[in-house]
């Protein structure tokens, strides 16, 4: 939820006293609002109730003469009305205070912004355009509802000369009705508007009355059922209101209903030819946006839409004087569930899917493919069936493709959307577009991709269908498992083998699934390529449990004295083991037991007991083997015996955050003695199991889940309390992490405005 601002306007001048009026003159009355509110309204009984009520101090029904030194004028009378009122304003602008803001309440912005057009010229640059997301079927000041704006979205849609005061007082001014201000575009505020308000509205308004006209009506809304009433409800809204907007977004409102129209025949076809996948893909595509939009629109604030802030913050508050001690399986791996969906796509034939984790980024990718065509069921309770549509079947989206906060997914979708035939769009949450792009951007480019990205090489990335492909041999100056599997996915669309070199060895998830879905990948010593022009073969893939989500219970049982923990069914791919191999260099008393492979993946059940840590210097072959794992290795080393040294990690820099930085930061917090270098850092650990290893204290985690999660371990040896900031995003990757942390004895808890 937005700061709960104040409004210090001294005179406020309320144009309109509806609901809409009337409701932010209760909501400021509510926060306190010091100043004087005025109201105009051409029903002099609605002035007369808005004073009864205390809403406002005096008002009249003629505009004129009431603009003497107000600071303030909302203009929140119907879209259609909105230029005679403005030009009465114009003509008494002048009484007004000399700091005088404007701003409005109208749902279409185009035609606010040519009414002032046309009435002052330009639109002046102390005139704020707006839309409070926020109504009732009810109207009139009687209805006025302090709280109609509480947790609401208000929308403002500046023009570029805007006066940056102005800005900041209507701001304030929703602000401090609790509702949260977005700024966009009017032309993307119209669309968006069309497709999530108008459309709806007007569909609602033509079945009811459809229906309504029917013979059978009386039994038709006897037996209606809930759904009935609950999608017909706002049919029951102010028709003259409607009407204007309608007239008003015409154009985008009409392209919204072609757009519909158009999904509708599809139906209508699907259901007369009778065509199961068909209408299984369009149900399940539709079931699972609705199910995936809800979760974003708890968690972040409308991101897919309007790319705005976090919504709520999280904070784990964890005491010390925890357990490490269970059996415990963490979710599957990120890392293979975002391939599994990607391959079983692009494959011919049905793809089962076992043990897919279901976190935000995992959803997105799935949402992905639903909007490129592709039939999915599930998830469910880890189980997804995936109806490939073949190398070219996918369909261009409708709109960008939003993957919230994976770089594995946007760098992936990167290298598949470059061989397809339709433009596309990838965006991604406020923290994946800080991130850099361009490391698979360039090479795309030197294949022949059209890309284009924002400055400094950062989502979000537009990429030009059609191009013609050609394969290359790139030689990786970075170690990165995301670049050589961007490139190898390209490569399946391009003329000729795609070789990459990586001189460092990355994960090769992408390598063994693709020869597991019966397309050649072929390595020698530190190269790998493949032929383009191939098929894949759908076939079922059972995903191990992530090893960089098990880390955290590892390290957790490593340094707590008395500990046993047992992680079953963990993927130990042989690229992705450099947190084992660095824990039993540092001593841990780790085993493996039950090891086999599954769908071309090795696994095992990873025991865990406590044994005193010492402090090493990390083998440089190990770091691109444990890149992800290095946060909460680093709580391991400050419970070792002497100093751990890393090197050769300039990786670390350029994730979610810069996590060299940023654990270096927290365990400053704690009082862990360390040094900290370019490419790498220097820990002190403590080594004492009699005593605590450090203190408690406060840290951000700069909403990296990693971070987050590691000091949530660092806990079990602090000697005080640990409070984490910021700390959302961890169910973008480990959704269960706080219950499972509960489960083996850490003693967690999460406050804010969203579950964990």
């Amino acid at each position: 939820m937005s700061t709960q601002a104040v409004c210090r306007e001294p005179r406020l001048l309320i144009v309109g006293l509806g609901l809409i009026g009337g409701s932010l003159a209760a909501g400021l009355r509510a926060s306190g609002f010091k100043g004087e509110i005025i109201a105009c309204d051409p029903n002099a009984s609605e002035v007369a109730l808005g004073i009864e009520m205390g809403l406002i101090d005096a008002g009249d029904t003629q505009l004129s003469g009431l603009l003497s030194d107000v600071s303030m004028v909302v203009l929140a009378v119907p879209v259609l009305a909105t230029e005679s009122v403005m030009q009465t304003l114009a003509a008494e602008l002048s009484t007004a205070a000399s700091n005088v803001a404007i701003t409005d309440v109208g749902s279409t912005k185009a035609t606010i912004r040519e009414c002032a057009e046309r009435v002052f010229g330009c639109v002046p640059s102390n005139m704020v355009l707006g839309h409070p997301i926020a109504g009732s079927e009810k109207s009139g000041v009687a209805a006025a509802n302090p709280v109609l704006y509480a947790n609401h979205k208000v929308i403002l849609t500046p023009e570029p000369n805007v006066n940056a005061d102005a800005l900041a007082r209507v701001e304030a001014l929703w602000q401090a009705c609790g509702a949260q201000v977005l700024q966009m575009s009017v032309e993307r505020h119209d669309q968006v508007l069309a497709r999530t308000s108008h459309l709806p509205h007007l569909l609602a308004f033509s079945l009811v009355d459809t229906l309504a006209r029917q013979d059978e009506r009386l039994d038709i809304f006897r037996y209606a059922a809930g759904g009935f009433r609950d999608f017909t409800r706002i049919a029951g809204s102010d028709p003259v209101m409607w009407r204007d907007i309608f007239i008003a977004n015409r154009d985008a409102v009409l392209s919204s209903l072609d757009d519909f129209e158009a999904g509708l025949a599809r139906l209508r076809d699907a259901v007369e030819r009778g065509d199961s996948d068909a209408l299984i893909a369009t149900f399940d595509r539709a079931s699972h946006a609705r199910h995936y939009f809800d979760t974003l629109l708890n968690k972040t604030s409308y991101q897919a839409e309007y790319h705005m802030q976090p919504e709520g913050k999280i904070t784990y508050r964890v005491s010390p004087g925890g357990q490490a001690q269970g059996q415990l399986r963490v979710p599957g791996d990120k890392s293979i569930s975002h391939r599994s969906i990607m391959l079983g796509a692009l494959a011919e034939g049905v793809t089962e899917v076992k043990g897919f984790l279901e976190g935000e980024d995992s959803l997105a990718t799935l949402q992905a493919f639903r909007e490129m065509g592709v039939a999915i069921e599930g998830p469910h309770q880890g189980r997804v069936t995936i109806h490939g549509v073949g190398m070219h079947g996918l369909k261009a989206p409708s709109g960008p493709i939003y993957v919230g906060n994976s770089g594995t997914a946007m760098r992936l979708f990167a290298g598949l959307l470059a061989g397809q035939a339709f433009d596309s769009e990838l965006t991604g949450d406020e923290s994946l577009t800080k991130r850099p792009m361009g490391r698979v951007a360039d090479p795309l480019r030197l294949m022949g991709a059209t890309i284009d990205t924002a400055e400094g090489g950062r989502p979000p990335l537009n990429i030009k269908g059609g191009a013609p492909l050609k394969g290359i041999y790139y030689d990786m100056p970075m170690a990165s498992a995301q670049v050589k599997s961007c490139l190898l996915l390209a490569g399946l669309y391009a003329e000729g083998e795609t070789k990459v070199r990586e001189p460092a060895p990355t994960r090769d998830h992408t390598e063994r699934m693709l020869n597991g879905f019966g397309y050649e990948v072929s390595r020698e010593g530190d190269t790998c390529w493949l032929k383009g022009g191939g098929k894949l073969t759908a076939g079922p893939i059972d995903v191990p449990s992530d090893i960089s989500s098990a880390t955290f219970f590892l390290v957790a049982a490593a340094i707590t004295p008395g500990s046993d923990t047992t992680l079953a069914h963990v993927g130990i791919n042989p690229t992705r083991i450099g947190v084992i191999n660095i824990l039993t260099l540092m001593g841990a008393d780790l085993t493996l037991e039950n090891e086999r492979e599954v769908g071309g993946e090795p696994v095992a059940d990873i025991r865990i007991r406590y044994r005193p840590l010492t402090g090493i210097d990390i083998p440089v072959d190990q770091v691109p083997l444990a890149i992800d794992e290095f946060p909460a290795l680093f709580v391991a080393a400050a419970n070792a015996q002497g100093t751990t040294r890393l090197r050769g990690a300039e990786e670390l820099r350029v994730k979610e955050s810069d996590r060299i930085q940023a654990m270096a930061d927290g365990l400053a917090v704690l009082g862990v003695e360390h040094r900290v270098v370019e490419d790498g850092i220097d820990i002190v650990g403590n080594g004492n199991d009699q005593v605590p290893s450090y203190g408690g204290g406060r840290i951000d985690s700069l909403g990296d889940h990693r971070i987050a999660m590691s000091f949530a371990m660092a806990s079990l040896r602090a000697s005080s309390e640990i409070i984490i900031d910021d700390c959302a995003n961890v169910a973008t990757s480990f959704p269960d992490f706080v219950e499972l942390a509960q489960r083996i004895g850490v003693n967690i808890s999460v406050e804010g405005c969203n579950d964990a």
